[in-house]
């Protein structure tokens, strides 16, 4: 029960006789006197600190939807070992235990990324993202390779050492198709 937005069934028949529970009532307010400096400084900054949480919602919810696919990104800085990736709307993070570890992150530098994580902190969404997850080169494939996508050709599993090579087991239950050769 919210006092705010809701009441009690008795004292609701004093604005209108036959109201239902559920119903939406509307009553006016009273507004008193003129608003001071303060007053509107104070209402100003409510709605613009209410417009960014909104903001900041809309922004989690289409980089969760985002979650486990490849996306670009420029590399806006390197702060010692971790690197802050520029999506765009928003700045992610890349730690450096998901760095290959032969690759150099130049500032200004547009590269892929897999959206690795997405989590809602106390500064707004934190975006983590990969460069040496086996999934990026799953998702590369299923990009890439029309069959993969498809359904076709089936990845059984990935073996990778990021930076040197990949290795890719493939499958697929069409005699018509070469899983090997179509990847």
């Amino acid at each position: 029960f919210n006092p705010k937005l809701e009441m009690m069934k008795t004292p609701a028949k004093e604005f209108k006789k036959k109201v239902k529970v559920g119903e939406v009532l509307e009553m006016p307010l009273e507004i008193g006197g003129e608003f001071g400096r303060m007053a509107a400084q104070t209402a100003k900054q409510v709605i613009i600190q209410k417009i960014r949480e909104a903001e900041r919602g809309l922004v989690f919810e289409d980089y969760k939807k985002q979650e486990g696919q490849i996306i670009a990104g420029t590399i806006q800085r390197v702060e010692s070992r971790k690197i802050l990736i520029d999506l765009g709307k928003i700045t992610a993070i890349l730690p450096p235990e998901q760095q290959a570890p032969n690759e150099f992150y130049r500032p200004g530098a547009k590269m892929k990324f897999l959206i690795l994580s997405v989590n809602m902190s106390v500064r707004g969404p934190e975006i983590v993202l990969s460069r040496n997850s086996t999934e990026i080169v799953r998702a590369v494939f299923k990009q890439e390779i029309p069959e993969v996508a498809d359904g076709v050709i089936e990845i059984k599993g990935i073996a990778r050492d990021a930076g040197f090579r990949s290795k890719v087991a493939v499958f697929t239950t069409e005699n018509s198709i070469d899983p090997i050769g179509s990847c």
